[in-house]
């Protein structure tokens, strides 16, 4: 069992690095998508030539990848967003934006987008980043430590909240 911050101090410091790992990652999924979308832009504008009306089928295709690739850089960058909201500093009662949620499973959650797991470099385990859209957090919303919500059909209590 891992050991679980006790002191408010370690519990912002564990919320901190849990941001910070969360905008990490974030920030390499917008610079990602931003690369992907400059190189399928790069790519099209490259495609002209004599041989431009066999090409322009090839080049709509290139266009249409670079759309989403925007698309995804645009989401990328609300999710980052949505983090720079996230206070590390606030000790949470309930279950909302920016809540660390400990379960008698021994789940870890850190609500905040979806990134799935974060690893915190000294610490062994690691926790789930999930969203406020995420259905695991719609039946746990507003609970507090020490209460149950039921989730695919089990009953799940809530022993750690900050």
């Amino acid at each position: 069992m891992v050991t679980l911050p006790t002191t408010t101090e370690a519990k912002i410091s564990l919320k901190k690095q849990l941001l910070e790992a969360a905008q990490k990652k974030q920030l390499e999924i917008v610079d990602d998508a931003k690369s992907a979308m400059n190189e399928a832009q790069a790519s099209a504008n490259e495609e002209k030539g004599s041989m431009e009306e066999k090409f322009e089928s090839f080049r709509t295709q290139l266009q249409q990848d670079r759309d989403m690739y925007a698309r995804q850089f645009v989401e990328a960058k609300d999710k980052l967003e949505i983090l720079s909201r996230v206070s590390a500093q606030k000790i949470n009662s309930s279950v909302d934006l920016g809540a660390v949620v400990i379960t008698e499973l021994n789940q870890k959650f850190y609500i905040s987008i979806s990134l799935a797991e974060l690893k915190i470099n000294d610490k062994p385990s690691s926790y789930f980043a999930i969203s406020t859209a995420a259905p695991i957090y719609e039946v746990m919303r507003g609970k507090k430590k020490g209460e149950s919500f039921e989730f695919r059909g089990k009953n799940i209590k809530i022993t750690e909240l900050f």
